[in-house]
């Protein structure tokens, strides 16, 4: 299953699904908690008196802490197991979730969702590296499904959870959310055999990666696309409650939007898989983000369903590629693990700001038509940046000029090393 590992072949094959269905299972569970509160923004706001900006919270600070958590992820995988750290992100996001069960105040709501945070930063933290290890050879694939399996839990999130508040009260809806973590958690514990590692310092090298303008790059780019997410997933479904929809037919236009991420997410990656090269693929992503936040804008009564799955499409396949490459970018599982925490714990503090300044800019201009405008125009930003992700040139970008770091000298991107060299 893992470099050095003696399992024999049956027996790795087995810890390989087991670790797959995990994906799966902890992919499902990851935006429900966030998802679910656009639709029920109405029925919080007239329980609670919460306003906008505060609801804006419920969206904002998990994207913050979960950037900050990842960010801890590296010193963390130095302290405990993968199995460890994932067990206790389950845990979090289960407990988040159950403790809406009687929300009474806004503090406890937004209480639950830094919990929530923390727990999928943990995940997001810890999963991609042990992708890179244990699928060396099918890094795309696997983390298409991550993320088609993530956006799906989106999309359940905001289609089932207003129907439950139908005839549950909306904080038993969102509590309800609980119940397929613990299904998670008893996975990992029954069927995931993880190999243990012993606890290991950070190298100087890992610390110093933040250094690099390529890790900056990435982090703009990531932070870029959860931005988009994060204004679609708090502000879409009250943008059109505000023209006269109901709460279901709201967030049914949310799950069309995840539905598409869905399906993009695992696409994507699957065509992009063919060529080292991902720019054309996250090009036609950036493409799709254009027009269909563009359709928010200029038209959004027209043809609300088209723009919103032009806007998952984006969201979804972007997301996805951006993970990828940023693993493309070093052979070695663990220093390709903490760039991809440096990337999206910075990218995620980036990606916070996005439902705060829509919220901002709905009371300035009274609308959310400025909220869509922000995002295209960091899109037109992500295009330019994108261009530059070309893999022939990824040894060069990411060598430190530091003595006790290896020199990255093969001419090929490191995802072609990883792949040449590691056994699916």
């Amino acid at each position: 299953m893992s470099k050095g590992t003696t399992a024999h072949p049956a027996e790795a094959h087995r810890q390989r699904f087991a670790l797959l269905v995990l994906v799966i299972l902890i992919g499902l569970n990851l935006r429900p908690f966030l998802t679910a509160i656009g639709p029920l923004a109405q029925a919080i706001d007239q329980r609670l008196a919460l306003g906008m900006d505060t609801l804006a919270w419920i969206t904002l600070l998990p994207l913050w802490l979960i950037g900050i958590g990842v960010l801890l992820t590296p010193s963390l995988r130095s302290l405990a197991s993968a199995t460890t750290l994932l067990g206790l992100a389950l845990l979090l996001l289960a407990a988040g979730s159950a403790l809406r069960f009687d929300a009474q105040s806004g503090t406890l709501l937004i209480t639950t969702a830094a919990l929530c945070g923390l727990g999928s930063a943990l995940v997001q933290g810890v999963l991609p590296a042990l992708i890179k290890q244990h699928f060396a050879r099918k890094v795309p694939q696997v983390m298409g499904i991550f993320s088609a399996c993530m956006m799906g839990g989106g999309a359940l999130g905001a289609s089932l959870t207003p129907r439950l508040a139908a005839s549950l009260d909306w904080s038993q809806a969102l509590a309800l959310w609980s119940l397929p973590l613990l299904l998670a958690l008893g996975w990992l514990g029954w069927k995931v055999r993880l190999p243990s590692t012993a606890a290991v310092a950070i190298p100087d090298g890992e610390q110093r990666m933040i250094t690099l303008p390529r890790s900056w790059l990435l982090i703009v780019c990531f932070g870029i696309i959860n931005s988009g997410y994060g204004i679609v997933v708090a502000w879409l479904a009250p943008a059109y409650m505000a023209n006269g929809w109901n709460a279901a037919q709201a967030g049914e236009l949310v799950a069309w939007l995840a539905l598409a991420q869905t399906a993009s997410g695992l696409g994507l990656p699957l065509l992009a898989a063919r060529s080292l090269d991902r720019r054309p693929w996250m090009g036609l992503a950036i493409a799709m983000q254009l027009a269909g936040f563009g359709g928010l804008w200029l038209a959004p009564a027209s043809a609300p369903i088209l723009w919103c799955m032009l806007c998952g499409a984006g969201l979804g396949g972007s997301f996805s590629l951006i993970m990828v490459i940023a693993l493309d970018h070093l052979a070695d599982p663990r220093r390709a693990g903490t760039l991809s925490a440096l990337m999206q714990g910075f990218g995620f503090m980036l990606a916070a700001t996005g439902p705060w300044v829509a919220a901002r800019l709905y009371h300035l201009f009274g609308d959310f038509a400025a909220a869509w405008q922000w995002q295209l125009g960091g899109l037109l930003l992500m295009s330019l940046l994108v261009l530059r992700l070309d893999p022939r040139h990824y040894p060069r970008v990411m060598r430190l000029p530091t003595a006790c770091e290896q020199p990255l000298s093969a001419p090929l991107p490191a995802s072609a090393a990883a792949q040449s060299n590691t056994p699916a």
